[in-house]
């Protein structure tokens, strides 16, 4: 293939159907609309901390036109907030060290802690994938050393990546969320038949206890929501992260254009009492996976977090046929609600040898201890002994 590869600093410059033909598999976070959402409410670039260099790998024919065969996000960071997968103790270690650890190379889906692909490539007759994906990692550490980056890393990987990564140089780290998998049950009923008697009682009161206090609980697709639901979605989003002493990584305006510019994707789970919307969650909807975000209230209500951002999400997931549920990152919680340890995966290239020899012994050291945790939590879910 005349492979051609270009960075450029914003989606506006990229065709939409062109990026979105690459293959994303079951994620929507890298597809352009919700890319370009956060360009345009400046949730990247600028102040953001996120500066994004998009590389691309095009074919070119003997006119000079240009075809999108592949393209990786990276973003130039100056510090580590809206990761998730977290390295502030390599950055301290670093500074002890006078080494510098910033600026730092991340490709990931800005502020979202979600696993998809990462390094996306076209698949169509002729295409030679494996040979896209490398020279496109070629170019990540080219533009590593270009913007003087003392380090690249990859975050919330799939699996296949994790491999590829590994086999070019980069160190493996495992971590873990919890997700809801939809073996294929004919209802909700059939999900709580599942559980073991206990965990099946708790959840019908919680159940009954949130919605007996409201209307209801309904998902109104991106297409058919109003400028105002949209507005009180935001005014949710802030009043939680305030609650909570978090950081309101999505600037005014990122909900508005993610409505506008991925509308098939977008669900609102609205809450309503007497007409009035007081609570909701927003979830992102592929065929190979529901993603549940952002849940707020205007006040607070017994069980409704639950019931709006999990019991809600694993309904849609048994009336959609979606295999697969994340409902965000941490929440031991989740694990009492059918949630079950996953791994996910990131990947980290270092360039000052010391500190990478120290952070390849912390890696070694989590990796051996990681999933003997997982095992213990499995312990504690809801499901029946044996089933």
């Amino acid at each position: 293939m005349n492979l051609e590869i270009r960075a450029v600093q914003a989606l506006s410059s990229v065709d939409a159907a062109a990026w979105n033909g690459l293959d994303h598999g079951h994620s929507p976070f890298l597809e352009w609309g919700f890319l370009r959402a956060l360009e345009m409410s400046g949730s990247t670039g600028g102040p953001a901390g996120w500066a994004p260099i998009y590389l691309l790998a095009e074919t070119k024919d003997e006119l000079g036109r240009r075809e999108l065969v592949g393209a990786i996000p990276c973003f130039l960071k100056d510090h580590s907030y809206g990761e998730y997968i977290f390295d502030w103790g390599w950055a301290r270690a670093a500074s002890r060290a006078g080494v510098s650890y910033y600026p730092k190379l991340v490709v990931a889906a800005p502020v979202t802690p979600a696993t998809g692909s990462r390094i996306l490539v076209r698949r169509q007759p002729g295409d030679e994938p494996e040979l896209i994906a490398k020279l496109l990692l070629s170019a990540v550490r080219e533009l590593a050393d270009s913007t003087d980056c003392s380090s690249v890393h990859f975050l919330f990987t799939t699996e296949y990546e994790h491999r590829l990564l590994e086999e070019q140089g980069f160190m493996s780290r495992l971590s873990f969320q919890f997700h809801w998998h939809n073996p294929g049950y004919d209802d909700f009923d059939a999900f709580l038949g599942s559980l073991a008697s206990r965990k099946r009682k708790q959840i019908r009161k919680e159940r009954r206890r949130a919605l007996e206090q409201v209307d209801g609980v309904s998902f109104v697709p991106g297409e058919a929501l109003e400028r105002g639901d949209v507005e009180r979605l935001d005014q949710f989003y802030r009043r939680t992260t305030f609650r909570h002493g978090g950081q309101d990584y999505l600037r005014p305006g990122f909900f508005q254009r993610l409505v506008e510019l991925l509308p098939e994707r977008v669900q609102f789970a609205q809450v309503r009492r007497e007409g009035d919307l007081v609570a909701g969650a927003l979830y992102l909807e592929t065929q190979g996976a529901l993603y549940g975000r952002y849940w707020g209230c205007a006040e607070e209500i017994d069980f409704l977090h639950f019931e709006t951002a999990y019991y809600a999400g694993i309904e849609r997931c048994i009336e959609q046929r979606i295999p697969l549920f994340e409902a965000g990152a941490q929440g031991e919680h989740k694990l009492l609600r059918g949630f079950t340890p996953s791994p996910t995966y990131s990947s980290h290239w270092i360039r000052h040898e010391g500190l990478r020899d120290a952070v390849a012994r912390f890696l070694a050291d989590e990796r051996e201890q990681l999933p003997d945790y997982m095992k213990e939590l499995e312990q504690f879910a809801p499901y029946k002994k044996g089933g």
